[in-house]
């Protein structure tokens, strides 16, 4: 006797119990920065099979457990029972169907599957898709349909295994199945009828799944006419049922969609997009979708069957799952061409689509962006989609932490930004700061995020340049500030001095540095780094000026060479000798010292005190060579000797050297250095270094006091540089 007991089956929604899987969801080759990373093929997904698992048993009452260690033997039983009982006899029949209805329960546990097939079930519940022989005794056809539907139902279910797909087609299941299709041709109105067809296509679906040589044999056996014929049929399960089953069919397989279409599916198709059942408009659309992926001719077949309009309503249908696959949908016929995209907006697609952009419902947001993104391409519906809320929306969805709705969002964004129209929205909203500074998952969304700015730098003169001036002028404080912000990172370096000294943008960036938020400190200290480095082509220390005369340098030779010597120097005690001729061409100092009424004038020994030996020995190396190599150790010091005598290049040379050894440590120190010896150029690599080290610099002590003291200076600094002559103002 059957150890089973029965539980109650789980309560599911229409679309949630279809069997069949959405199809893939890619960005066909043409579309730029193509994304391939977290994109997947929607039939793979792993729920699929738990969804197939689920299906609607309103015919099933009762689910069935079997318990202990009984169950490959009640398996065996079971399947004994079906090789022996196969003939109208009511007795057989009601066997039958009892022993092929358990083993469809059975087999709703994926764990029990493989008891089952490798207890040998294949080869029986295959024979029993056929009405057994019809004997002249036989008065009656008792439970006709019904073993049959158990029987197609179980191997169903056994097929959501791959393993399991072959070994069904194999056992000769499918042309027994695509009979089945057919059997409302002798009795439409029978319930078991429609029962039967619905399993046969929900097996079909199964057994085709992710297999393309068993759906090439589908079409092989005839399977496509009669699921085609069926998408009419009045029974709503049968419908849903069927279209699942055509959409995995026509899925990455070019001659099954061509045979669907010619079969004329496309017009019933359409009917059932204006469908009130939210499973049948959401399985139509899914076939649609699987039938015009990658085939611009039956996508232009399908345009012309007039699915645009239907398709556009399902945007604001109450199922979710038919609004992302009515997205999907959309964003493929917009590939189409220009006028198609047009078209799409003209008909009132953008509203919803960017409804759909803020919804809880992640693959609702990537899908609409998918769409969105196809149709910003479109000039004519750039200005419509950024005015209508989309701009401010998508920029949102760069926050996201999925790469596909991330890179979906940046491409349609990329589209926007190719209207001039928009430029000012994207700055008044912050959007240059949000693709600056966002966190990009995959390669292709970094690349198309550095291509949008690119494309929105190029749009900043003339009549967009003006009205954004216009705005810093005039709006409010603001937008005042996102325009300034935007400028110093966008504007071409010839427009410097026009914007931020003559429309007083600089004051702008300025104020934010005072701002008591971090966040305003962060974006000023940002955009100014950003005016500075496209403004000087040169390092933050410039190169020497030129020596007011000319340099004579008499060579390495002759350096403390007693040799034609007329001057000695006295240092910590030792002597150094020099040629007044050199000195006198290297600086002012030594100029009015040997030429002024100063006593070194005739002396022949002259005392330097407070300056090290090796100090001194390096100066008067790079006043007989024009060079010398400054270690870091001794670059302050020598420093303070090329001020006191006036060495400006020399000056240059060591301002360079304690430039590239400035940290947040020392930075205040090297600052205070720059102003005790008038190191101009040193100055400006720590303010400099300060903007660029902002935020690390603005949670360490004594920082408000620091900038409070140096904001006059870089506000100098700025004045300085974007009006010097050799500017491009």
């Amino acid at each position: 006797m059957l150890n089973i007991h029965y539980t109650y089956p789980f309560i599911t929604s229409p679309v949630q119990n279809s069997v069949a899987p959405p199809r893939l969801s890619l960005f066909p080759n043409s579309v730029p920065f193509l994304v391939t990373m977290g994109w997947q093929d929607k039939e793979n997904s792993s729920d699929r099979k738990g969804q197939k698992r689920k299906l609607d048993h309103h015919d099933d009452r009762h689910s069935v457990v079997i318990s202990g260690d009984s169950l490959r033997r009640e398996i065996t039983a079971l399947i004994g029972v079906l090789r022996l009982k196969f003939s109208w006899t009511e007795a057989d029949r009601a066997a039958a169907k009892k022993a092929t209805h358990v083993l469809a329960e059975l087999a709703k546990n994926e764990d029990v599957v493989s008891t089952i097939v490798e207890g040998g079930a294949v080869p029986v519940l295959v024979k029993h898709l056929q009405p057994p022989p019809l004997m002249e005794v036989d008065s009656a056809k008792h439970h006709e349909h019904e073993v049959e539907k158990a029987s197609v139902f179980a191997l169903g279910l056994l097929a959501v295994k791959p393993e399991n797909q072959q070994l069904i087609v194999d056992a000769g299941a499918l042309p027994l199945i695509v009979e089945l299709l057919r059997r409302h041709r002798s009795n439409s109105s029978s319930r078991a009828v429609s029962g039967v067809i619905r399993r046969a296509a929900d097996a079909i679906t199964n057994l085709a799944h992710e297999n393309s040589s068993i759906k090439t044999r589908v079409r092989a056996e005839g399977g496509i006419p009669p699921l085609v014929e069926l998408l009419e049929f009045r029974d709503a399960k049968v419908q849903k049922a069927v279209a699942g089953a055509l959409r995995t069919l026509a899925f990455k397989n070019d001659e099954n969609k061509k045979q669907i279409v010619e079969c004329n599916a496309l017009p019933a198709l359409i009917l059932m997009l204006r469908s009130e059942d939210a499973a049948i408009h959401y399985e139509a659309v899914g076939v649609l979708g699987n039938l015009v992926h990658s085939s611009p001719n039956i996508k232009k077949e399908v345009l012309l069957a007039g699915a645009l309009q239907p398709v556009i309503r399902l945007l604001s249908s109450s199922c979710s799952e038919s609004q992302r696959e009515a997205a999907l949908l959309l964003g493929q016929f917009a590939a189409t061409d220009s006028d198609c995209k047009v078209h799409i907006v003209q008909r009132g697609a953008v509203p919803p689509l960017i409804e759909m952009l803020r919804s809880p419902d992640v693959q609702l947001r990537e899908m609409a962006a998918f769409a969105l993104g196809r149709l910003a391409q479109e000039s004519h519906n750039q200005a419509g989609i950024a005015h209508s809320g989309g701009l401010v929306a998508l920029l949102k969805l760069l926050d996201s932490r999925n790469g596909s709705l991330q890179h979906n969002a940046a491409f349609a964004l990329y589209g926007l930004a190719d209207n001039e129209d928009n430029v000012a929205d994207f700055i008044k909203v912050g959007g240059i700061q949000k693709l600056q500074e966002g966190e990009f998952i995959v390669q292709a969304t970094k690349d198309c995020i550095a291509k949008t700015l690119k494309r929105l730098e190029e749009k900043i003169h003339g009549r967009v340049l003006n009205c954004l001036l216009n705005l810093m002028r005039g709006g409010e404080k603001a937008v005042q500030r996102q325009v300034a912000l935007a400028l110093a990172h966008l504007c071409s370096p010839e427009d410097h001095k026009r914007i931020f000294i003559t429309e007083n943008g600089l004051e702008l960036l300025l104020v934010l540095l005072k701002s008591s938020s971090s966040k305003q400190q962060h974006d000023g200290a940002t955009a100014l780094c950003k005016l500075a480095n496209k403004a000087t082509t040169l390092s933050p220390v410039d190169e020497a000026p030129p020596s007011p005369i000319s340099q004579v340098y008499l060579g390495e030779q002759f350096v403390n060479n007693a040799t034609l010597s007329d001057v000695t120097f006295l240092v910590e005690g030792k002597r150094f000798y020099a040629h007044r001729i050199c000195l006198l061409a290297s600086s002012d100092a030594f100029r009015a010292m040997f030429d002024g009424g100063y006593r070194e004038k005739d002396a022949r020994d002259i005392e330097i005190p407070n300056i090290r030996w090796e100090v001194f020995e390096l100066m008067m190396r790079f006043i007989y060579t024009g060079s010398v190599d400054i270690k870091p150790d001794i670059a302050q010091d020598l420093l303070r000797a090329a001020d006191q005598y006036l060495l400006d290049g020399l000056k240059r040379l060591c301002e360079y050297t304690i430039a590239q050894d400035v940290s947040l440590e020392n930075v205040s120190l090297m600052y205070e250095l720059s102003e005790a010896f008038h190191a101009v150029s040193l100055r400006q690599a720590c303010i400099l270094f300060i903007l660029e080290q902002y935020d690390k610099l603005s949670i360490m002590p004594g920082h408000p006091s620091r900038m409070q003291h140096i904001i006059p200076e870089i506000r100098n600094y700025f004045s300085r540089l974007l009006t010097k002559p050799n500017a491009l103002n």
